[in-house]
């Protein structure tokens, strides 16, 4: 059964790290730049953006996604519901199947392998497959500059109208050791032996899955490039001309596990074959796209890399939890496994609302309000909520105790659906006023024993209304 890309999408972090500044810190130098998670910005939260754009290039709703298959070295919980948070957020209905792959660079290839497989097999009908990752090096080892975050998302079906095939798969298993986190640690491990790696590991495999690719007429290539020089070499062994993962490596640096595949989104936006090849863990796979015209949704790929803030090597050391205050911080009122967060799990995730069958307004949230606000009706009935509004009014907190960090503004929103909701707003509050037009996006609210609890935020868009 032949399976087609309906649609790609691609995010990244909101943070970039200039190389020299982490060298400044360390008393060497630096080229270039990676990408880097704000506070509220995690493997999930990146996967979400991109999902979310690739339906909407695909012209697919959440609903109809009936297999899941998400690749990723750092799943939220490293134990638990990651897989069913991402589901619930993205509206995926409660029976959707699929898999979490994790555990090294090489997931999002798993994840796609996946993917596509359920949908040649027909137990899948539309398959999202997403590949998200936030490398996170240890201070001061010598890759920590390159360390970036982003992901990338494709819509697979045998059904549609999708104007690329997938094609040839190869894969190579070799049992070494690269770039890995032991039992209990947080931060990824440097190469014990860089030229070892070059020489003797990643060359000579990756060599030989491009090798066995390239009689395929590959107009572009997706390659890994774990250090900056390494994915050039195997460009010029391979003959390759056109190799836009070395874009994605410029603007974002390493974005591990999501690597090949926003490589790969970003080089379906015109005709002919690209291959997409992925490392990690001891594993590599390439993978064949016939590509008839430009993919929806590949176009805009691009945009994803641009803009970003400059953020300090001591902004981004907190950011990653590297760096943190000493003394009181001021935990959560409610565990977020007490029957609060699990009532109201698929409200805060599914952004839901109640609407009133009797007068029509819409109560948010229903768990606060059983009754309608308006009228006082007790029938509600559950209802997604808009993703669009505008500021009704707003205030920035400038004073917030541990591990808040002020300023924190917060909004009253008027959705489009006639909905009232107050959220936090993403940024220092700059950037709003009464009357801006904003989306709703998910963000990490906080990380309490242990747990990432997310919500959606309100994200002013660029336009200002009049």
């Amino acid at each position: 059964m032949t399976v087609r890309v309906l649609g790609v999408g691609a995010a990244t972090p909101s943070l970039r790290l200039a190389a020299s500044e982490v060298g400044a810190a360390w008393g060497r130098g630096g080229r270039g730049q990676c990408a880097v998670c704000a506070p509220d910005e995690d493997t999930l939260t990146l996967a979400w953006e991109a999902a979310t754009r690739a339906l909407l290039a695909a012209g697919v709703e959440a609903a109809a996604v009936d297999g899941l298959y998400w690749g990723t070295s750092r799943p939220p919980f490293a134990e638990g519901p990651s897989f069913a948070f991402l589901a619930s957020a993205l509206g995926c209905g409660s029976s959707v199947t699929g898999a979490l792959h994790a555990g090294s660079a090489h997931a999002g290839m798993e994840a796609l392998g996946a993917g596509v497989d359920a949908v040649a097999a027909g137990t899948v009908r539309i398959a999202l497959v997403i590949a998200s990752d936030a490398v996170r090096p240890g201070p001061g080892t010598g890759f920590e500059a390159r360390c970036g975050a982003g992901a990338a998302a494709f819509v697979v079906s045998a059904q549609g109208g999708g104007t690329a095939t997938i094609g040839t798969r190869v894969s190579r298993t070799r049992p070494f050791l690269d770039r890995y986190r032991g039992d209990g640690e947080v931060d990824n491990r440097d190469l014990y032996d860089g030229r070892l790696f070059r020489d003797e590991i990643f060359l000579p495999v990756v060599s030989d899955v491009v090798a066995t690719l390239s009689p395929e007429g590959v107009r572009a290539w997706s390659l890994p490039d774990p250090d900056g020089r390494l994915g050039p070499t195997v460009a010029k062994r391979a003959g390759a001309t056109i190799v836009p993962s070395a874009d994605v490596y410029t603007a974002a640096g390493d974005t591990g596990a999501a690597a090949a595949l926003f490589g790969g989104a970003l080089a379906l936006d015109a005709e002919g074959v690209v291959a997409i090849v992925g490392t990690g863990g001891g594993r590599t796979t390439g993978v064949i796209v016939h590509v008839e015209t430009p993919v929806a949704g590949s176009t805009a790929v691009a945009a994803a890399l641009e803009g970003g803030r400059a953020a300090s090597y001591a902004e981004v050391l907190r950011a990653r939890g590297q760096l943190n205050p000493v003394g009181e911080t001021i935990p959560m009122g409610v565990p977020p496994e007490s029957a609060m967060f699990v009532r109201g799990a698929d409200e805060m995730l599914g952004l839901l609302g109640g609407r009133c069958v009797d007068c029509g307004t819409i109560s948010t949230p229903p768990s606060i309000h059983p009754h309608c606000i308006n009228c006082g009706g007790p029938k509600l009935e559950p209802v997604a909520l808009a993703r669009t509004g505008v500021i009704h009014t707003f205030v920035v907190n400038q004073t917030m105790p541990a591990p808040f960090v002020a300023p924190l503004p917060i909004a009253v929103l008027d959705m489009a659906d006639g909905a009232r909701l107050m959220l936090q707003t993403i940024g220092d509050g700059s950037d709003i006023e009464i009357g801006r037009s904003v989306e709703l996006v998910l963000r990490k609210y906080a990380h309490e024993r242990g747990v990432p609890v997310y919500g959606f935020k309100a994200r002013a868009k660029k336009e200002v209304a009049q």
